[in-house]
């Protein structure tokens, strides 16, 4: 039987949870806040650092490892940074425990502070600034095009598998230009790459915007930003590009000789996703039968399950149809168990979300065809023995487009051009209001109290939306264009 998950019309909430849990992608673990990634949710996530990783390196970058321990005087060196991460630090003041002398176990040693505390990694600019200084002399090592595959903490009260915890895992990139022009080149690159992630590989429309300075990343001079839309009509930042202008380089003392023998700050660059990209990934596909995968990023493509149990003439069949699929490059496993019936394994299957799935029986066999069946749309159809490996490489291709497409259909009906404050809060009271295009007359002042009044934020100003004149949904003041409004996680 089908192990039975909470519907998202129910409990979208709880429903998500229940296919974190049920397709063993993670589980909370005994620290508060932090999680364990199962072998399955981490293989997902394997398959999207190396995608990623590839990208990067395509386009001239190269990884490197920088401490987890960050002094606190470096955090302290880039004051809009500084405030932006101050009640996210996990701090380190002591570094030995010592025997209780009552006898109850481990006490912190009272003689083993630290001359200065060290904050745990809740972003890496400060200590990676720090160290540039020693590699960039001249606009000979320039640009400087480094990334990082690490852990991260910021100590959030709040959270939830995948999509915000304690501790996760991501790549930050950093890097260092010998001008402005470059530094911003760079920045909008990687904004593309992380849009042709999101679109080419998670199946997962988005919309490249730039932040407001009130949503920018502390101690960046610009943010940009790939927002998704979930299912339940709530807003994901599902990646940032931050052009630091020259803000680290000034407080690291980073300068560079350039060509005419003149000493020169350097402009520089951040940039990351996390794994909170597997929570969109869940979010954006995913059923009430559980876990929707794209066959391009899906730890197993095609799943072969013998009816009613493996046999010589079966086990032969499939030996040669799995060796044909791994031909083409496709991933795929053999259902050996024998402790559950076909259908049990089937509805297994199903909430891990593999992308297809065959079935082969000696009726099959006697018919010379198997049984394929596609998870995105639940469809069954017989395919002849001899042409199964080439149907299933095209049909993959073909899921792989479906849920981009019906990803992109639903983003595109759940944005509403709105031009009423009234309207704007009718809409955010519904039960799932996706993005809202308004004006606003680009204050913080009146960002904050729309947030205020109804929990709904700028997601990004759209870079595709054109100049349109009007006025502000609250204010009535002038607006130049129209912005992404939505409730967010």
């Amino acid at each position: 039987m089908a192990k039975e998950i909470t519907s998202r019309a129910e409990d979208y909430s709880q429903w998500y949870l229940d296919i974190v849990k049920k397709a063993n992608l993670a589980e909370n673990s005994a620290v508060r806040g932090c999680m364990v990634i199962k072998p399955y949710g981490f293989a997902l996530w394997e398959n999207m650092r190396d995608q990623l990783d590839r990208m990067f390196k395509e386009t001239g970058h190269v990884n490197a490892y920088f401490p987890l321990f960050i002094p606190k005087s470096f955090l302290s060196r880039e004051a809009e940074h500084v405030e932006g991460f101050a009640k996210e630090c996990a701090v380190i003041t002591h570094h030995r425990l010592m025997a209780d002398p009552n006898g109850k176990g481990l006490v912190v040693d009272p003689e083993a502070k630290l001359e200065e505390e060290l904050i745990v990694r809740p972003t890496s600019e400060t200590i990676i600034w720090d160290t540039y200084r020693n590699w960039i002399n001249s606009y000979r090592d320039l640009p400087l095009l480094i990334n990082q595959w690490a852990n991260v903490v910021r100590w959030e009260m709040r959270t939830r598998l995948f999509l915000r915890t304690a501790e996760f895992l991501w790549q930050e990139g950093h890097t260092a230009h010998a001008t402005k022009e470059e530094a911003m080149e760079e920045t909008l690159r990687i904004l593309d790459i992380y849009t042709t992630f999101a679109e080419e590989y998670m199946a997962m429309p988005v919309i490249k915007g730039i932040k407001t300075p009130n949503e920018r990343f502390a101690g960046a001079d610009e943010t940009f930003c790939i927002e998704a839309m979930m299912q339940d009509g709530k807003a994901l930042q599902a990646g940032t590009s931050h052009f630091l202008g020259q803000n680290f380089a000034k407080a690291f003392d980073v300068t560079f000789l350039n060509e005419n023998n003149q000493q020169e700050l350097v402009w520089a660059t951040s940039w990351g996703v996390s794994t909170r990209l597997i929570g969109g990934l869940i979010m954006t596909h995913s059923d009430d039968n559980g876990l929707v995968l794209p066959p391009k990023l899906a730890p197993t493509q095609v799943v072969i399950v013998p009816v009613p149990k493996p046999a010589g003439p079966i086990d032969e069949a499939s030996a040669k149809i799995m060796k044909a699929l791994k031909d083409r490059g496709i991933t795929c496993k053999y259902d050996m168990d024998m402790k559950n019936r076909p259908g049990f394994k089937f509805a297994e299957h199903e909430m891990h979300g593999i992308p297809v799935r065959l079935a082969i029986g000696q009726r099959d066999l006697d018919n010379n065809q198997v049984e394929v069946a596609r998870r995105d749309t639940g469809e069954k159809t017989s395919v002849p023995l001899d042409g199964v490996a080439d149907y299933v490489q095209q049909l993959l291709g073909d899921i792989q487009n479906n849920l981009f497409q019906k990803a992109k259909t639903f983003q595109e009906q759940k944005t509403t051009r709105i031009d009423s404050f009234n309207d704007f809060k009718d809409l955010l009271d519904t039960e799932s209001p996706g993005f809202i295009s308004a004006h606003w007359d680009g204050t913080t002042e009146t960002e904050l109290e729309i947030k205020e009044q109804t929990k709904a934020t700028i997601r990004c100003i759209p870079l595709d939306g054109e100049a349109e004149e009007g006025t502000c949904i609250l204010t009535g003041k002038p607006s130049a264009r129209r912005v992404l409004f939505a409730k967010a996680y």
